[in-house]
């Protein structure tokens, strides 16, 4: 696991607000939100693949969306803040925040990732 200062350096003060200040960025900003290549989508902080492309579905929420993960690739939490509660979503290497874990998606398992695009990097893949 890379140490805190060395991830301060490599990224935007917006991405570290994200992953680390649990925050959000704007719905529909993201580029990643019209990505459709092959490829994987991996955490901005330390680069563990967490989504392929072909787990990725168009939602309409206005944030990159998953209906499936990497195997161990994540960790979930309650989050209780807002005054709400949903399933909060960390990489399970280095517990960067990526977003939300919905039960509104599709088919067979109904759920939907909602992802920070500025906390993820596509690898694009060319076969």
């Amino acid at each position: 696991m890379k140490k805190e200062n060395s991830w301060m350096m490599n990224l935007t003060p917006e991405q570290l607000h994200v992953i680390r200040d649990h925050g959000t960025e704007a719905p529909g900003s993201s580029p990643l939100n019209y990505e459709w290549r092959e490829g994987v989508y991996q955490c901005i902080a330390c680069h563990a693949p967490l989504f392929k492309a072909n787990m990725k579905f168009e939602s309409g929420c206005g944030w990159p969306s998953f209906f499936s993960v990497i195997n161990g690739a994540i960790e979930t939490e309650v989050d209780t803040s807002h005054h709400m509660k949903r399933i909060e979503v960390h990489c399970a290497r280095c517990k960067a925040h990526l977003g939300h874990l919905f039960q509104d998606g599709p088919a067979p398992n109904g759920e939907r990732y909602c992802i920070n695009g500025i906390a993820l990097n596509f690898e694009r893949q060319i076969k």
